[in-house]
C-alpha cells in the first residue's frame, strides 16, 4: 500500500463505500467485498489508526494457527511489517487491515512488539473493535429494518469464521462472555447452524435448570445419538455440536447468563423437576431387579468399562455409552489419539436401558442359567 493509496489517513467521511471495499481488495487479494470494515482514529494514551475489514469468506489455510496475520502495521504512515501478529489474537486470525501507530519507534521489532505496551493496548483496542463489528452483524439478523442482505451477513460469517471464534473461549479470558453470545449452534429443534444460547434460554422449559448439549464428530452422528432419546420424548431441546473444536472450547465455558452448561453425554442424567418421580423410582427399582445382570457385565467388562448401570436415558434404545461428569469425553480422547497427543486414559461407563427387549432377554439368560 503506498502513500498516495493510504486511505485509512483520510476523513471517514470522505471516502465511499465502494473506496473501502477497492481498498480491502488491494491489501488482502480478495476478489470478494468485505462483509464489514470500522474505520477508527483511537486517542489518549496510545494513539493510533485503525481500519479493519472482516472478509467475506475463508482462506484455505484458516485452520493453520501458524498462518500469516492479515494486519499491517504502519507508524507515522511508515510501513514496518506484514503479518504483525502480535496485534490480534489469533482466534481473530482471519481479519485484514491496517494499523497506523503514531507512538511506536520507527524501528520496532517483532520482539519488540510483544513486549511493548502500546501494542497490547492496540491489541485490546482492535480486538473489541472487531467484536463490535460482529455484534452488528449479529443485531442485523433479528432487525426486521435491515435489508435481506445485511440479515445474512452474520449467518455468512459465522458459516466461513465459526469455529476459529470458538477458539476464543480459551484465548480470551476478557471477552469470552462476548465470544459465548456471538456463537451459533445446530439444535434438535433446528439443523441450521443458527441457534445462539440466548435464543436457547428463551426457549427453555419451565423447571430446566440447564442448557444441555451433545458434541459429536458430524450432525448426522449427533442426530442420532441414543443419549438424545430421553430428551426428545420430553421436548427438551438440546444443541448439537460437531465442530472439532467445540470439545475443547466448551472446557472453558461452563455457564452462559447465570444457566450451567450440560453435556448428555457426561454424569447420570438427572432433569430434575422435569423428570417424573414414578420413572425415577421404576429406574431405581430396576437397578435392584437387574443386579445379577449388572454384576455379570461388569466382571466382563471389567478392563473396558468403568461401570455398568441402569438409565432413564435411553427410550429405544437398548445400551449407550456414557463418561464420568470430570472426564474427558470420547470423542475428544478420540480426537487426540488421531493427532498423536496422549489422552488420560479413562474408561466409558455403560448404560443400559431396563424396558428394552433385548435387555430382558440378556437378564433372563443369567437368571436361568
Amino acid at each position: 500500500v503506498n502513500q498516495a493509496s493510504a486511505l485509512w489517513t483520510r476523513p471517514k467521511k470522505d471516502i465511499s463505500d465502494e473506496q473501502y471495499a477497492e481498498f480491502y481488495k488491494a491489501i488482502s487479494n480478495d476478489f470478494q467485498p468485505p462483509l464489514a470494515w470500522s474505520h477508527n482514529r483511537v486517542e489518549g494514551s496510545t494513539e493510533y489508526t485503525q481500519l479493519l475489514f472482516v472478509p467475506g469468506s475463508a482462506p484455505m489455510d484458516l485452520f493453520n494457527r501458524d498462518k500469516k496475520a492479515g494486519v499491517k502495521l504502519y507508524v507515522k504512515r511508515v510501513f514496518i511489517m506484514d503479518d504483525a501478529e502480535a496485534l490480534m489474537p489469533a482466534y481473530l486470525r482471519f481479519v485484514k487491515g491496517v494499523i497506523d501507530s503514531a507512538d511506536l519507534p520507527l524501528n520496532v521489532s517483532r520482539e519488540l512488539l510483544q513486549e511493548s505496551r502500546d501494542v497490547k493496548a492496540i491489541r485490546e483496542g482492535s480486538t473489541k473493535r472487531v467484536l463490535s463489528m460482529l455484534e452488528d452483524l449479529a443485531k442485523a439478523e433479528k432487525n426486521d429494518e435491515a435489508s435481506d442482505d445485511d440479515k445474512a451477513k452474520y449467518g455468512k460469517f459465522y458459516a466461513e469464521f465459526g469455529a476459529v471464534l470458538k477458539e476464543g473461549l480459551g484465548e480470551d479470558h476478557a471477552n469470552r462472555d462476548r465470544i459465548a453470545k456471538l456463537l451459533r449452534f445446530a439444535s434438535t429443534s433446528s439443523d441450521a447452524t443458527t441457534v445462539s444460547f440466548a435464543d436457547y434460554k428463551a426457549r427453555m422449559k419451565d423447571g430446566q435448570d440447564a442448557i444441555y448439549y451433545l458434541t459429536a464428530d458430524t450432525l448426522a452422528a449427533a442426530k442420532s445419538s441414543p443419549q438424545l432419546e430421553l430428551f426428545r420424548k420430553k421436548g427438551i431441546e438440546v444443541l448439537l455440536l460437531s465442530d472439532r473444536v467445540d470439545e475443547w472450547a466448551l472446557n472453558f465455558l461452563t455457564e452462559f447468563d447465570g444457566t450451567p452448561l450440560q453435556s448428555v453425554a457426561k454424569g447420570a442424567v438427572d432433569l430434575g423437576n422435569l423428570q417424573d418421580e414414578a420413572e425415577k423410582k421404576a429406574a431405581e427399582e430396576a437397578a435392584e431387579t437387574f443386579k445379577p445382570l449388572l454384576a455379570k457385565l461388569k466382571e466382563a467388562l471389567k478392563d473396558k468399562a468403568d461401570d455398568v448401570r441402569v438409565t432413564t436415558r435411553l427410550v429405544d434404545s437398548p445400551a449407550c455409552l456414557v463418561v464420568k461428569d470430570d472426564a474427558m469425553s470420547l470423542q475428544l480422547a478420540r480426537m487426540l489419539k488421531q493427532a498423536g497427543q496422549a489422552a488420560p486414559v479413562s474408561r466409558p461407563i455403560l448404560e443400559i436401558n431396563a424396558e428394552h427387549a433385548l435387555v430382558k432377554k440378556l437378564d433372563g439368560s443369567v437368571h436361568f442359567n
